[in-house]
C-alpha cells in the first residue's frame, strides 16, 4: 500500500513538473514571438517592426533622457583631433535638443560600441564595418550619414602603392608586404581581402604577406614612406589626408578600386526618449554645413537619411559570407 501511495505521490509530481513545464516553454514561446529579432541580435532588444535596429522599449522604466547627451565619433584618424572640428555642430545640437552636449574621444570602434552599449555614450558616429556589430550587440540606431551637395554619399576601397612603385596592378601584389588597418573594418581589412581574392585568387596570409597598422591613415602613410608595398583604403581618407596637406594624392597609384560603399553612419542608443530621438534627428537633418570645420575637415556639405536595413546590404552580405579569418 505505502509503496502504491509513494507511486502514486511520485506521479502526480511528475504531471505538476510536467504542466509547470509545459506553462514556461508556452509562456518562453509567446516571450519569442512578442519580442521577435533577426539572428545575431543580442537578446536584450527586440525588432518587432523588422527594420533589423533594436525598438525603443515600450517600458518606460527602461527610456533613457539625460540632461548631457554624450556623443563621440571614431575614424581612422586620431580621434583626438575632432573635439574642435565637431564644436559647431555640437553647439546646434545644444540649441535643438535643449540639452548639454559633450563631445567624448575615443580612441577604437570597440570602446566606443561598448560604450554606448553600457549607457556612457549616447551618440555616435562609426565605421561602415563596425556598424553591424554596434546595431546588434550595443542596440545603436543609424540614421544619417555624410553627403555630397547632390545627397550622393558613400566610397570606394582602393588598393594603392606608391606612385614609383614596379607595381603596376593588383596581380604585383604577390608576395609583398601589404596593410591592412584593422580586423572590424570594411574596406581595411573585411571586403579587402574578399576582394582581391576574387580578383586575383591570392589568400591573406599565404600570397602575400598581410599586416594590421592600425587604420587607413597609417596604411596611407605606410605606403607612402616604404613601409608596405601596398595597402587597401577607404578614399574618402586619403582624400581627407590630401585636403589637409598630410599627403599628396599624385604620389600614389590605385592597384585596384571597388564598388561604393556606404561611409560611416551615424546614430543613437535605441532607449533614448523617443522625442529626443526626434531632435536629435532634427538637429543632424538641418545643420548647416556652410564655412563650418566639418565642411572644411570632411569635404561634405550634408548629414542625409539612411536606413540600416536597405544601406547596408551589401555590407552585412559581406560580413555574413566571409571566409574566416
Amino acid at each position: 500500500m505505502l509503496a502504491s501511495h509513494s507511486v502514486t505521490r511520485l506521479l502526480s509530481k511528475s504531471l505538476a513538473l510536467a504542466a509547470l513545464i509545459a506553462v514556461m516553454v508556452g509562456y518562453q514561446s509567446a516571450q519569442a514571438q512578442s519580442c521577435p529579432r533577426p539572428a545575431g541580435m543580442d537578446e536584450r532588444y527586440c525588432d518587432a517592426d523588422g527594420d533589423l535596429v533594436a525598438d525603443t522599449p515600450t517600458d518606460p522604466a527602461q527610456i533613457v533622457n539625460p540632461d548631457t547627451l554624450l556623443i563621440s565619433y571614431t575614424s581612422s584618424e586620431d580621434p583626438a583631433v575632432y573635439s574642435e572640428t565637431w564644436q559647431e555642430f555640437t553647439d546646434y545640437l545644444k540649441q535643438v535638443t535643449g540639452r548639454e552636449v559633450q563631445f567624448v574621444p575615443v580612441d577604437s570602434e570597440a570602446a566606443q560600441t561598448e560604450a554606448l552599449r553600457a549607457g556612457r555614450l549616447h551618440i555616435m558616429g562609426t565605421c561602415t564595418g563596425c556598424t553591424p556589430r554596434a546595431v546588434n550587440q550595443a542596440g545603436y540606431v543609424p540614421f544619417a550619414i555624410f553627403a555630397q551637395e547632390d545627397g550622393s554619399f558613400g566610397y570606394e576601397m582602393e588598393v594603392i602603392t606608391r606612385i614609383d612603385s614596379d607595381l603596376e596592378k593588383l596581380e604585383d601584389i604577390k608576395g609583398r608586404r601589404i596593410a591592412f588597418t584593422q580586423p572590424s573594418s570594411n574596406s581595411g581589412y573585411i571586403s579587402a581581402r574578399i576582394l582581391i581574392e576574387a580578383e586575383t585568387g591570392f589568400k591573406d596570409g599565404v600570397d602575400y604577406e598581410a599586416n594590421f597598422s592600425g587604420s587607413h591613415e597609417n596604411s596611407i602613410l605606410g605606403v607612402y614612406n616604404e613601409d608596405y608595398d601596398a595597402a587597401p583604403i577607404a578614399n574618402d581618407v586619403l582624400n581627407r589626408m590630401c585636403i589637409a596637406g598630410q599627403v599628396e594624392c599624385n604620389q600614389f597609384r590605385t592597384l585596384y578600386k571597388s564598388a561604393t560603399f556606404p561611409s560611416g553612419p551615424f546614430g543613437y542608443a535605441h532607449n533614448l526618449d523617443p522625442d529626443l530621438q526626434a531632435k536629435i534627428r532634427e538637429a543632424f537633418y538641418t545643420f548647416d554645413f556652410t564655412g563650418t570645420k566639418l565642411a572644411e575637415a570632411f569635404d561634405r556639405a550634408a548629414f542625409v537619411p539612411i536606413t540600416y536595413k536597405e544601406d547596408w546590404e551589401v555590407i552585412r552580405l559581406i560580413q555574413e559570407n566571409a571566409p574566416p579569418q
